[in-house]
């Protein structure tokens, strides 16, 4: 699955075609698990926080390599498509012009564009961009779709209403964009096993002010952590809060609860900017993976173990079996 996401946003929202599901291993996605792993171990060992002692030792010197593989892919993704552009910039212009039609463009696209030359936006503010979509992007949707049919096994009467909707809704042809926003239950479904796991489970934020919270106060300067996980789990807003529903998500149970009580994309000025992508990109995957076959989960949500990692893991994986539909 990691495939699937990793080639999915390379080529949708990089614009870059490659190879991914020919690859036995890809040097990118193994610098993504390792940098993971290093930030989690040297975040809990205070006497590594130090860049001075850090970068000196094996693991710190191991991280630099992560990174070096990280940046330099995002470098070459930036200069491959800068040079795409320039070479086809006339020919798009020319059709445009000749037959009224509207070129679709990538998101790096759009940052090329923006940066005018390097004047608004430098080549390292476009690379943190595409580091942020790279890295954020296929990870964290990898996991929530896993969750989602480790959720849909569990519950073979929720899943046949998922496959009954993406069946009235496809038919025998191909999903397009415009079908995506027809399926509401789908849709539900994947909202609900973001509440029950969210991909990211904690995020932290910068006091800038002192805040109050009851007769306590969070003093300016302060890194806050907020658990994610917790929050979609408590009984104040979720009755029953460990119980799959996707009905949590009807438009008449959603209009009285606290906007803050879901958040699994985060919220305010800093939130994902690529949620709507993520949920697209959801919603193919899965519509496809039930319209072809029955999941059934191999475990269950007492048998399973989450780690709190960056991102919400499952210790061992997760064991599901496909059946191919025969209807």
């Amino acid at each position: 699955m990691m495939w699937v996401t990793y080639l999915t946003f390379v080529e949708t929202a990089m614009g870059i075609q490659v190879n991914a599901m020919t690859q036995e291993k890809n040097e990118y996605v193994d610098a993504i698990y390792g940098v993971c792993e290093e930030i989690l171990y040297r975040v809990t060992r205070i006497w590594l926080h130090p860049d001075f002692i850090y970068y000196r030792t094996s693991r710190g010197k191991k991280n630099l390599q992560h990174l070096s593989v990280l940046h330099g892919t995002t470098n070459r993704v930036i200069h491959e498509r800068k040079h795409v552009l320039h070479h086809t910039h006339n020919e798009n212009k020319e059709m445009h012009n000749q037959f009224g039609t509207k070129e679709r463009k990538a998101f790096l696209d759009l940052l090329i564009e923006a940066s005018g030359d390097g004047t608004i936006l430098t080549h390292q503010q476009i690379r943190e961009e595409v580091d942020t979509f790279l890295f954020e992007g296929h990870d964290t949707t990898t996991a929530s779709i896993c969750w989602t049919i480790f959720l849909l096994g569990l519950h073979p009467e929720i899943q046949e209403r998922v496959y009954n909707e993406v069946s009235d809704i496809l038919g025998e042809k191909s999903l397009e964009l415009s079908d995506l926003g027809e399926l509401n239950y789908l849709e539900r479904v994947i909202k609900e096993s973001l509440r029950l796991y969210p991909s990211v489970g904690f995020i932290t934020r910068f006091a800038s002010q002192d805040i109050k919270i009851g007769t306590r106060t969070i003093p300016t300067g302060t890194s806050v952590g907020i658990h994610i996980f917790d929050i979609h789990r408590n009984e104040k807003y979720y009755p029953e809060p460990n119980k799959f529903d996707p009905d949590r998500f009807l438009p008449e149970n959603t209009k009285s609860r606290h906007p803050y009580a879901y958040i699994p994309f985060s919220a305010g000025p800093r939130n994902c900017i690529g949620q709507k992508f993520a949920l697209y990109e959801e919603k193919t995957v899965l519509s496809y993976i039930i319209k072809k076959y029955k999941i059934k989960s191999m475990q269950t949500v007492d048998t399973i173990h989450p780690i709190n990692e960056l991102i919400v893991r499952p210790s061992e994986g997760l064991m599901v079996t496909l059946e191919k539909r025969t209807t």
